[in-house]
């Protein structure tokens, strides 16, 4: 089995935007990475909102996913609850709905690795309430 790679909306907006402070590391990550990357609506919804109301970088965002280099993966009723229970034991990070899918993604796909520039909120969640996350870029 593939590794698998969550991406969450910072290093998603880095990677789009030539401008941000980390975007050479986060390309770095992004061609250095042969598994899967996966991501949920929540983090997709961010992105779009972040990278501005400009359709032009809007449509990158969505051409990375209708091409096929991040796959999407929508939330199921199972996979809410789980997000409303990581959310109320994380209100004092605080937890924001869309970390909240990617660490339900994960504990639902096995994976711990996350490609984020959230370093405050991924180091203290959990998987599972003990599995710490490898976050990248390092």
């Amino acid at each position: 089995m593939p590794e698998v790679l969550l991406l969450d909306t910072g290093a998603w907006v880095a990677l789009m935007d030539r401008s941000e402070q980390y975007h050479e590391a986060c390309v770095t990550v992004l061609e250095g990475w042969t598994g899967q990357i996966v991501t949920t609506e929540a983090v997709l919804t961010e992105t779009l909102d972040l990278v501005g109301p400009s359709w032009k970088a809007q449509r990158i965002c969505l051409e990375f996913v209708l091409r096929g280099a991040v796959l999407l993966i929508p939330s199921s009723r199972e996979s809410l609850r789980r997000v409303s229970t990581l959310m109320e034991k994380y209100q004092d990070v605080p937890m924001d709905f869309a970390d909240a899918t990617l660490v339900a993604l994960g504990e639902e796909i096995g994976t711990n690795r996350v490609f984020t520039l959230d370093r405050r909120g991924f180091s203290v969640y959990r998987l599972h309430g003990r599995g710490a996350f490898q976050i990248l870029p390092s």
